[in-house]
């Protein structure tokens, strides 16, 4: 069983309003994962994926590209300590 592993990812870019937190949460459901993401006030959006080591990878990876209409510029992912959270809420 993979260990339980968790990031803070802040994509930086064209990455609000082109549906880029539905579609993070989408992707963290599919791949089995819990967190939360958000728009932030300076254009960003900060993203938490908690689950088994392999799928938080493959989110990050996803956050580098993201839905088809962003243009993601930088992703800066910060290794947490899980905290055991559950469902993918969007804010």
């Amino acid at each position: 069983m993979d260990a339980t592993s968790r990031r803070r990812v802040l994509i930086d870019g064209v990455v609000q309003g082109v549906f880029f937190r539905a579609a993070t949460r989408e992707t963290a459901e599919r791949l089995g994962l819990s967190g939360w993401v958000r728009n932030l006030p300076d254009g960003r959006v900060e993203a938490v994926f908690e689950g088994p080591d392999e799928a938080v990878e493959a989110a990050v990876a996803w956050c580098r590209k993201g839905p088809e209409r962003a243009f993601v510029e930088s992703v800066e992912s910060v290794e947490e300590p899980p905290e055991g959270l559950s469902g993918f809420p969007v804010w």
